[in-house]
This record gives structure tokens, C-alpha cells and sequence, in this order.
């Protein structure tokens, strides 16, 4: 259900991570579901779009911090 991408440009690399879910979760149910990302795994909202048969695709993001070495 979800795919996960990179996205490199300047300034803050992101990972991106695409979730689909149908029509018949409900509204509270997606939300819990996408606290429970956001404070488990660090993904923030992105975007959400409902489409016209209801199903909500949402692209969820967070920050790709990069470890650098010290001498």
C-alpha cells in the first residue's frame, strides 16, 4: 500500500512515502493510522487527495538527516 521515493534538490533532502487507503476507512480511523506514522516513524503530512470514488491517497514526508564524520 505505500511506496516510498527521494527527492534531491537543495537545502533538506526529504523521503517520501505514498499510502492509499479505499473508501470504507472511515475518516477517524485514516487519522489514527496517520498519527500513529507520525509519532512512531517521524512522517509528516505531505498532502491528501480524495479522489471522486473516495479512496484518500496521501504522500506523507520526513527529513533525511545525513550522519557527518569529525576528524
Amino acid at each position: 500500500m505505500s511506496q516510498i521515493t527521494r527527492r534531491h534538490h537543495r537545502g533538506p533532502e526529504w523521503e517520501f512515502d505514498k499510502v492509499t487507503f479505499s473508501r470504507e476507512f472511515s475518516r477517524h480511523v485514516v487519522t489514527r493510522l496517520l498519527v500513529e506514522r507520525a509519532e512512531h516513524g517521524g512522517w509528516e503530512l505531505d498532502r491528501v487527495r480524495i479522489t471522486a470514488d473516495g479512496t484518500r491517497r496521501v504522500v506523507l514526508r520526513r527529513k533525511i538527516i545525513r550522519a557527518v564524520r569529525t576528524a
